[in-house]
């Protein structure tokens, strides 16, 4: 029985792969949600109607019909830092092993998050804030950070057996981790493995934070990209204690899957001052309605555990969705926000990662913000800004490059430095 379930799960998505369509003409004529206009027919013209209505209405939708809603649920945190040697910093910068606790009746899930701060600033530090695919020691070479205990996504690269880290996976990822980089522009970097917070696999939530609840997500309720913004959160909730860190100054990131639980940690949590995607692609900065690349049904059967069980009901059905992701982007307003795409990685529709963000700018005029002002995508490696919205097209596939960083530091430079 579970060997037929198996064959026929793959037919299912190879029969999806297979039909997915990459072609700009065959995209179906489709008409967006009023970005503007409230639950009741009225159009919104000021921040006052944006902030104390059609803000909170637009961030419901999302949370009951796609991300799904965090339950209320009680849990003790705390925090035990652990300093980490690292003589290849020489002095320039400390490294430390950030334990976050967090616990209940039902158990206790531990977040590691590596932090390595600038040292002799003169007060607190910005901070880049991004989870991370295969574990804290794969950012970075340095032997004494903690490998990863918890599931790790993939089992194709060298360091990695059954899902589990080894000490061949130290500095696997570095590349995607520029340190000498964010640290000599003034910024901290603070990373987590996603994994500490919720396996990225069809568990049926029994494993990471969902574990800390008495009952298993309803309909409407969080799957593994709303935990992981969840996640995000707390790691907030550390920097607010740290006064090496100015809590004002943190930017969320993420590359992929990540890219899309930094866009709804931004959209959920305001403290993050400045959200960053990096080819998040379907159910994160591309528009769904274009039906390119990764869609909603090809989404929702290769992960299903990524959304709420409601946000299936939409799979072939993208007309009937009551948001699309523009609107995730302006729930970021006043707040600075860049999308980033590759050029060969049509997987993630770089035109809908784009035309999502141009689509938001009614938001930021509403705060007489400056927006971008050509809705053409732009040139390959001609990256546009307009000082609150930022956006570039990177030639290359799926990644997080050097390239990429220089772009976020630029921009977060207008704000932060």
């Amino acid at each position: 029985m579970k060997n037929a379930l198996l064959i026929l799960v793959i037919m299912t998505m190879h029969s999806i792969m297979s039909a997915q369509n990459y072609d700009e003409s065959k995209i179906p004529p489709f008409t967006l949600p009023e970005l503007l206009v409230n639950n009741s027919g009225h159009r919104i013209t000021t921040v006052e109607g944006w902030e104390n209505q059609r803000r909170g209405e637009i961030l419901k939708i999302f949370s009951d019909q796609m991300y799904g809603k965090v339950p209320d649920f009680e849990y003790e945190i705390t925090y035990d830092l652990r300093p980490v040697e690292a003589p290849e910093l020489a002095g320039k910068a400390t490294m430390e092993e950030v334990m976050i606790s967090l616990s209940n009746a039902n158990g206790k899930v531990d977040l590691t998050m590596l932090l390595i701060l600038p040292a002799n600033t003169q007060g607190n530090v910005p901070v880049f804030l991004g989870l991370n695919f295969r574990g804290n020691q794969a950012t970075n070479t340095n032997p004494n950070i903690t490998i990863a205990k918890n599931y790790i996504i993939g089992d194709d690269r060298p360091g990695y057996i059954d899902h589990r880290a080894t000490e061949e996976s130290r500095g696997t990822a570095a590349s995607r981790w520029p340190l000498e980089l964010i640290l000599e522009k003034g910024y901290g970097l603070a990373t987590i493995h996603c994994g500490d917070i919720d396996p990225d696999f069809d568990d049926g939530f029994e494993n990471g934070v969902h574990a800390l609840l008495d009952s298993r997500p309803v309909a409407d309720e969080w799957g593994t990209i709303a935990a992981w913004a969840w996640g995000l959160s707390r790691a907030m909730d550390y920097f607010e204690t740290d006064d090496r860190i100015d809590p004002n100054k943190v930017a969320v990131i993420g590359h992929s899957r990540l890219g899309k639980a930094s866009l709804w940690a931004g959209a959920n949590d305001q403290r993050f001052a400045l959200v960053i995607s990096n080819d998040s692609g379907c159910g994160g900065a591309a528009l769904s309605r274009r039906r390119i690349g990764e869609t909603v049904e090809a989404i929702n059967t290769r992960f299903p555990h990524w959304f709420c069980r409601n946000f299936h009901q939409y799979n072939d059905r993208e007309d009937e969705l009551p948001i699309d992701q523009h609107m995730l982007i302006a729930l970021m307003a006043p707040r600075p926000v860049y999308v980033a795409s590759a050029q060969e990685d049509q997987w993630a529709d770089p035109k809908g990662e784009f035309r999502s963000l141009y689509l938001a700018s009614p938001v930021y005029q509403l705060f007489g913000l400056p927006v971008l002002q050509n809705q053409q995508q732009p040139e390959v490696d001609k990256p546009v800004d307009s000082g609150f919205q930022g956006y570039h097209v990177r030639s290359g596939g799926h990644d997080i490059t050097r390239y990429d960083w220089d772009q976020y530091i630029k921009f977060a430079d207008k704000h932060f430095q």
